[in-house]
């Protein structure tokens, strides 16, 4: 009865606010956001080699379809139905289309060898050398991966298992961003614990991923790194492996996600533009980004921007969403070695069931930090037309940096059923809630700043 319930409060409040007028921003970002064209011309992988039989590493022939078609002028390479062994990564160039068919399944194998030699990527927000992503696109024009097969990254007994997590090889890496060692020393080969992304495009312009399913991921499941114009469309992840995150845009502009749902064992969507030194040296912001007409259900948040944003994240979008259980709803993380900023936030018509900690959440002292004194600038964010059933710990979680207060954070027409704590303000600025009701009683205009003990609210 509950889920019927949520569904039927998801359906009348999308139709609603889907009418409603997008701000000036965001109907700029729209207008400038463009797929790509690719030349009229096929090049199936049969004709290469590839055998739907999962006896055969069907990889070169993918990899040589990929490659004629470049070199060709472009085009769509064509996976047809049926079920395909990959050895290692498939790695996209420009100009192609990587069209799975309905009824194509790409099975990549389960051996971390297989993905190497190292190639460069973003791991957490530095840069080193790693595993290959299992399908990879460096510095291309005009990528595409579309069609309604699927992909089955095969993690769950190798690449799922790694913990990276506080070990002395994640120490390591991170000590060399700090210290901005070269990046071509950071150099971690075939005794690397680190989990490659899924799909990462990284350095390129003109990219789209539509259609496809996305099973059993590595790590983060669609990674742009340094990328821009980007659209996300019609994909269905069903990952619940640890650090799953959905989607996770990093130093990238002009991105959009729609249609799109999201089963994921970490974040939905995690908004990220590097870490501490590493991302001040790039200095990429990740910006314009909109998010719209999705469902996400995942172990840990539904939207979130950080921990790793240093180079700074703003003009983001999200509107027409339906999370169900998840940790945080909304959620905004930094912590002291960060720097940066998150600004210019707007978020429109969101169902959300039922979080473990807080509804919507601003945070300056997420884990790991190493001892910095760095405050995060947190300023423009408008939530508006949100309602939840309930939280476990709090409702409206805002807690800044004395001397640093987190500014201009209005809430407008939001409605939490039950929370045990309605909210938690402190080192906040110009915080506003209009027509805000939790636990069945209006939220004061103005609400007054909470500076006794802070709640210490689980993290993920």
């Amino acid at each position: 009865m509950k889920k019927i319930l949520i569904a039927a409060i998801a359906c009348c409040t999308l139709g609603t606010a889907a009418r409603a007028e997008l701000p000036e921003g965001a109907r700029k970002i729209l207008e400038t956001i463009k797929a790509p064209e690719f030349r009229n011309a096929e090049y199936n992988i049969l004709d290469f080699g590839a055998a739907a039989d999962t006896t055969v590493d069907s990889r070169k022939a993918v990899n040589d379809a990929v490659t004629r078609c470049s070199d060709e002028g472009g085009g769509r390479v064509v996976v047809p139905a049926g079920e395909y062994r990959v050895d290692g990564p498939i790695v996209l160039k420009s100009n192609v289309d990587l069209h799975l068919a309905e009824g194509a399944v790409i099975r990549f194998s389960e051996n971390p060898r297989h993905y190497l030699p190292a190639v460069l990527t973003v791991w957490e927000g530095t840069e080193m050398f790693n595993y290959s992503p299992l399908v990879y696109a460096y510095h291309c024009n005009n990528v595409a991966l579309t069609g309604k097969g699927t992909l089955d990254g095969g993690a769950k007994n190798t690449f799922a298992k790694f913990r990276p997590q506080r070990s002395e090889m994640q120490s390591t890496l991170r000590q060399m961003g700090i210290d901005q060692v070269p990046v071509h020393e950071r150099y971690f080969g075939e005794e690397s614990i680190f989990p490659p992304s899924m799909i990462q495009p990284l350095g390129c312009k003109n990219v789209l991923i539509e259609g496809v399913t996305i099973l059993d991921s590595p790590y983060w499941v669609i990674h742009p790194v340094y990328c821009d114009n980007v659209i996300v469309r019609g994909v269905t992840i069903d990952s619940w492996n640890l650090n799953n995150d959905g989607c996770d845009p990093e130093y990238t502009t002009n991105v959009l996600i729609e249609d799109c749902t999201f089963t994921t064992g970490d974040d939905a969507i995690a908004i990220k533009a590097g870490r501490d030194q590493d991302a001040w040296r790039i200095g990429q912001k990740t910006a314009n980004i909109v998010i719209r007409n999705c469902r996400f259900k995942s172990r840990c948040n539904g939207l979130c921007i950080g921990s790793e944003m240093a180079a700074g994240v703003e003009n983001v979008y999200m509107y027409d969403v339906v999370i169900d259980r998840c940790y945080s709803g909304i959620y905004f993380k930094s912590n002291l070695d960060r720097g940066g900023f998150i600004r210019n936030v707007w978020v429109d018509n969101v169902v959300c069931d039922f979080v473990k900690t807080a509804f919507i959440r601003f945070e300056t002292d997420y884990h790991g930090a190493r001892g910095g004194f760095h405050p995060t600038v947190f300023e423009n964010f408008l939530i508006r037309n949100v309602t939840g059933n309930k939280s476990a710990e709090c409702g409206f979680y805002a807690v800044g940096i004395e001397g640093y207060p987190m500014r201009n954070i209005r809430l407008e027409n939001v409605e939490l059923k039950e929370a045990p704590v309605p909210y938690m303000l402190k080192n906040v600025e110009n915080v506003t809630f209009e027509k805000v009701s939790i636990n069945g009683r209006r939220m004061d205009r103005t609400p007054a700043a909470t500076n006794d003990s802070v709640l210490k609210l689980k993290t993920d």
